[in-house]
């Protein structure tokens, strides 16, 4: 394990603001995240991810119960591709009280009486006002929710994408990449085999949207390793591209 891989220790360090609604970069982190893969009802949150170092920090934030599986599953760009892969999932209330003592909670969810107490509306979308102004944090979760990272041999680029069943979320995740501090071009929404939608930032441009993502992550511990060395390798192979390649 590296030495910038938080321990379960580290994750443990994390700070935590009393609300999680609070604007702050480990609550922003944490909404991303229950929104890229994670799904919020009246009286649950429940939110996936495949690295184990992240899902640490989630529970950390949030509390809840962690468990671990590997599953099987389309690739999200053609489903004639699968893979298999690690994963965790925290499951918040439904008879837990987020702490994760399993215990019941007369406050309800997070300490609100149902999804509606949630940055969620009532369509079932998210707001995310009260995390303005830590954008980075909110897309970086949301990126490790339902994002993809990929080095393509075909052009020595580096390729970042979201893939997501939800057309408005997707839509919001667009503006707040055109607000970044980075010049971050995008392509427009497509339809993926799978039925869902995904956009991807322009290949010349997701060197520096990815390295200002990832950019002093240690301090604050809200990331995936797995992700940001998926990144680092692909960075590198575009640097070391020569055309060559098939």
């Amino acid at each position: 394990m590296s030495d910038a891989e938080p321990t379960t220790d580290d994750a443990l360090e994390i700070t935590v603001p009393s609300d999680p609604l609070a604007g702050h970069a480990a609550t922003a982190y944490f909404w991303g995240h229950v929104a890229g893969s994670g799904d919020v009802t009246d009286d649950s949150i429940e939110v996936v991810t495949n690295d184990e170092a992240s899902a640490q920090v989630l529970a950390t934030i949030a509390g809840g119960d962690l468990e671990h599986d590997t599953t099987t599953r389309d690739y999200a760009h053609d489903t004639s591709i699968t893979r298999t892969e690690d994963e965790y999932t925290l499951s918040i209330g439904d008879g837990g009280d987020g702490d994760g003592s399993g215990e019941s909670d007369d406050a309800g969810l997070l300490g609100r009486s149902g999804a509606l107490g949630l940055p969620v509306d009532g369509r079932g979308n998210y707001r995310f006002g009260a995390f303005a102004s830590y954008d980075r944090e909110l897309l970086r979760g949301f990126l490790e929710g339902c994002g993809t990272i990929c080095f393509k041999s075909s052009s020595g680029t580096v390729g970042i994408s979201f893939v997501h069943d939800d057309r408005e979320l997707l839509e919001l995740a667009q503006d707040l990449i055109a607000e970044c501090p980075v010049e971050a071009p995008m392509g427009d929404l497509s339809e993926t085999s799978s039925g869902g939608y995904w956009f991807g930032v322009d290949d010349d441009a997701a060197p520096d949207f990815g390295a200002w993502l990832y950019e002093n992550c240690e301090e604050t511990g809200l990331f995936a390793p797995s992700r940001r060395r998926k990144l680092e390798r692909s960075l590198e192979q575009a640097s070391a591209y020569d055309g060559d390649e098939t």
